[in-house]
C-alpha cells in the first residue's frame, strides 16, 4: 500500500507507483522528485476503452484525498457510469449556473427578444417600464434560480388590491420572464403561477371596470346648443361635434386624414390601423357632418394629410376636447365627475338602445368587432346603409331637427 514515505521518494525516471488500495489508483512521477500526478486507470463501461482520469497533483493532492476520489469514480464505473463524462456533465453544469443571470438582466434579454412583437413604441416602454418601476428594486438583483413565489408576491402585495389590472399585467410579465429563463435551462419552472396562493383575491373585473364619464343622452342637444353652437366657432368645437355625430374614438377623429373622406358618397373610411380591433371601419356622414368637413377643407392650404392638425402639423392632442369639458364644467352622469370625450359613445349607445334600434347597427356604427364567431362568419357586410340611417336620426336628436 503506497505511504507518504514512499510518495516522498518518488523520482522523475521511476515508473508509477500503484495506491495498493483502489483498483487503477497510480502516482505518475512529475518533473521533480517528491512530486506527480494521481491517476485512475479503468474501462469504460459505456465505450469499453481503456481510459485514464486525472485526479490532482501529489503533494497538493494527498494520498487520502486521491483515494477518496478514486473512491467516488469507482462507485460510477460499478453502476454503469463512465467518470470522466460525469465529470464533463458537471463541468458543463458548472458553468452554466455561472451564466445564470439576474431577474433584471432576464428581463430585458426577454423584453429585446420579443420587442419586435409590440404594436407601437409606447407598448414596448411600458411593458419593461412597469417591471423598473414595482419589481427591479425589490428582486432585480437576484439570480433568477434563487427566486420563488414569495419574492413576486413581496412585490405585487402594496399594488394587488389598489391597482389589480397593473398588478395582473406586471405578474404576466414576470411569468414570461421566468419561462424565459425556464426555456434557457436556467430554471425548472416559473415559479410565478404560485404566487396567487400568497395574496388576497382581487375583485373580480365586472366590480373594478371603471367606464368613462358620459354625458346622459338626454342633455345631448343642450350640449350642443349651448356650448358647440353658441360660441364662436373653432377647431375644438367642429372636432367634438363631429366626435358626437360620428360615435367614433378621439384618437380616430384626431388622426384623420383628408384621404380618407369619400364627400360623393359621404364616408370615412378608417384604416384597420387605427382602430382597436384592427379592422377598417366605414363611418357614414352626415349633413352636419360634411358641412364641418368642408368648412376644414375651405382652411387647409393642399387639401391633404390631417384634417385637423395643430399648428405645427401635427395631430392635436388628445387633451385638447378633455380641456374644453373642463373648463366648461360639462357634468357627466357619474356624480362628481366632468365628462369625456370618449363617453360621448356611450352617449350614443345608450340613445340607440332606448329608441329601440337594433343591438348589432349600434355596436357596428361604433366600430365595435361581432365577439361572436358563430354571428360573426355571418355578417359579411358593415351595414353601413342601415347604419347611415341611424346616424341621420342621432344627428336629428343632437340638432333638435326632429
Amino acid at each position: 500500500m503506497l505511504s507518504d514515505a514512499k510518495a516522498r521518494k518518488l523520482k522523475p525516471n521511476d515508473k508509477p507507483l500503484l495506491d495498493g488500495t483502489i483498483v487503477g489508483l497510480y502516482l505518475v512521477p512529475g518533473n521533480k522528485a517528491g512530486s506527480g500526478k494521481w491517476i485512475l486507470r479503468f474501462v469504460s463501461p459505456t465505450s469499453g476503452k481503456r481510459r485514464e482520469m486525472g485526479l490532482g497533483t501529489y503533494p497538493t493532492t494527498t494520498i487520502r484525498d486521491a483515494r477518496t476520489k478514486a473512491f467516488a469514480a469507482r462507485g460510477l464505473i460499478d453502476n454503469g457510469r463512465d467518470p470522466l463524462d460525469a465529470r464533463r456533465e458537471r463541468e458543463q453544469e458548472s458553468a452554466r449556473l455561472e451564466a445564470v443571470p439576474t431577474f433584471q438582466k432576464a428581463a430585458r434579454l426577454h423584453h429585446a427578444d420579443k420587442a419586435e412583437g409590440f404594436r407601437n413604441r409606447k407598448h414596448i416602454n411600458q411593458w419593461i417600464n412597469t417591471l423598473e418601476q414595482y419589481v427591479f428594486p425589490t428582486i432585480g438583483s437576484k439570480l433568477v434560480n434563487a427566486l420563488v413565489a414569495a419574492d413576486f408576491a413581496a412585490c405585487l402585495i402594496p399594488i394587488w388590491l389598489l391597482k389589480p389590472e397593473t398588478s395582473s399585467r406586471i405578474k404576466q410579465r414576470c411569468d414570461a420572464v421566468m419561462n424565459w429563463a425556464a426555456a434557457s435551462g436556467y430554471i425548472g419552472a416559473s415559479p410565478v403561477g404560485l404566487v396567487d396562493k400568497l395574496l388576497p383575491k382581487q375583485p373580480g373585473k365586472r366590480e373594478r371596470v371603471a367606464y368613462q364619464p358620459a354625458l346622459p343622452w338626454r342633455d345631448l342637444p343642450d350640449f350642443v346648443s349651448e356650448f358647440l353652437h353658441a360660441g364662436m366657432p373653432n377647431t375644438t368645437r367642429h372636432m367634438l361635434e363631429l366626435l358626437i355625430l360620428t360615435a367614433c374614438r378621439s384618437g380616430e377623429l384626431r388622426l384623420m386624414r383628408w384621404d380618407e373622406i369619400d364627400f360623393s358618397n359621404a364616408l370615412w373610411t378608417v384604416p384597420a390601423a387605427r382602430m382597436k380591433g384592427k379592422v377598417i371601419h366605414r363611418v357614414p356622414l352626415t349633413p352636419r357632418g360634411v358641412e364641418i368637413l368642408v368648412n376644414q377643407l375651405e382652411k387647409s392650404e393642399t387639401g391633404e394629410g390631417l384634417v385637423f392638425p395643430s399648428r405645427n402639423g401635427t395631430p392635436i392632442s388628445d387633451m385638447t376636447l378633455t380641456k374644453f369639458l373642463r373648463d366648461n364644467e360639462v357634468m357627466s352622469d357619474t356624480p362628481g365627475r366632468i365628462a369625456t370625450a370618449h363617453g360621448f359613445r356611450s352617449s350614443f349607445r345608450d340613445w340607440a338602445s332606448e329608441n329601440g334600434y337594433p343591438r348589432d347597427i349600434a355596436e357596428r356604427a361604433l366600430g365595435h368587432i361581432v365577439k361572436n364567431s358563430v354571428e360573426g362568419a355571418y355578417h359579411r357586410t358593415d351595414l353601413v346603409d342601415q347604419r347611415r340611417a341611424v346616424m341621420l336620426a342621432w344627428e336629428a336628436f343632437c340638432l333638435r331637427r326632429l
